[in-house]
């Protein structure tokens, strides 16, 4: 790699990791994702929630502007073309892969653990009580229509809140690594996606707070998750030549990825499942990215 495009990566490195860890610190210190204050009374819109969207989640693309501006790289090689024309196939890849990987994890974690499945859904059919829908919406129905309408529009709905790091993960710095080679590249990528949610998962995302190794063992987990599902989402950006296809991918596993909690009962273990961010939940994942590093020729 040449010494300018290392000063790139490190400057982009330090500007991503400084601008979201700096908005972590403020929910720390505000009471973390667990007690943070309520912005608007008689909502869940809390300053957490607030800095999350707008700032954390969002420094990997400044990260990418800023760089580009401080190191006058300019507009080059922004990886914002759709190239629908010749990368339709990875767009679909994106779109229903993750879906359908997700459901497939979920189906093993219960497959695995029988004694975690709650047929009944009863924590769904206490929230609908609750609600006083119980008596006219059916739990399955529910839960098949969520998932169908995760698979087809959570892609579009959740774009917006995915680009921010895409743009910053797999729209500049995986294109910087793929130098060392697509396989070094989809790896290395993934470890420091994964070592960028830290402070969050620190503070219970994912996982919550009362597991076993809290927090060790969720930090590692969460380099396992970010590598599978990196993996995929790398992969069809880096054969689209566009960030586009990882937004969606990326926007795909986080509307579907809550589906497993419906027939979950209420002490799952999350470091394992069903979501895809548990060891066994991830596994499907884990597979297709050992495929795609094992095909790479370099």
């Amino acid at each position: 790699m040449e010494a300018i495009e290392k000063n790139r990566v490190t400057l982009f490195l330090i500007l991503a990791f400084g601008i979201s860890w700096a908005s972590a610190a403020v929910i720390a210190l505000t009471g973390g994702l667990a007690n943070s204050p309520v912005l608007i009374p008689g909502t869940q819109i809390t300053l957490a929630l607030i800095l999350e969207a707008s700032i954390f989640m969002w420094g990997p693309a400044l990260a990418n502007i800023i760089t580009r501006l401080v190191t006058r790289e300019g507009r080059q090689n922004l990886f914002l073309g759709f190239h629908l024309k010749s990368a339709w196939p990875y767009w679909l890849v994106a779109w229903f892969g993750p879906g359908l990987l997700t459901i497939a994890g979920a189906a093993l974690f219960f497959a695995l653990f029988p004694q975690y499945y709650d047929a009944g859904m009863e924590l769904l059919q206490a929230q609908l009580k609750a609600a006083g829908s119980a008596a006219v919406i059916d739990p399955f129905q529910l839960v098949m229509v969520q998932t169908l309408m995760g698979m087809l529009i959570s892609p579009l709905v959740n774009f917006p809140a995915t680009f921010g790091e895409e743009f910053g993960w797999r729209g500049y710095l995986l294109p910087k690594l793929s130098v060392l080679g697509k396989r070094k590249a989809l790896l290395l990528s993934g470890i420091i996606w994964g070592v960028w949610h830290w402070p969050l998962i620190a503070m219970g995302h994912n996982y919550g707070l009362d597991y076993w190794g809290y927090p060790w063992t969720g930090l590692l987990g969460t380099l396992c998750f970010t590598i599978s599902i990196g993996g995929l989402i790398g992969w069809s950006s880096q054969k689209a030549q566009s960030v586009w296809p990882a937004v969606i991918a990326h926007a795909a596993v986080n509307g579907i990825a809550a589906v497993g909690l419906f027939f979950a009962k209420e002490s799952f273990p999350r470091l394992l499942g069903p979501t895809p961010a548990g060891v066994i939940g991830m596994l499907p994942f884990t597979l297709i990215t050992a495929w795609i590093i094992f095909k790479s020729k370099d």
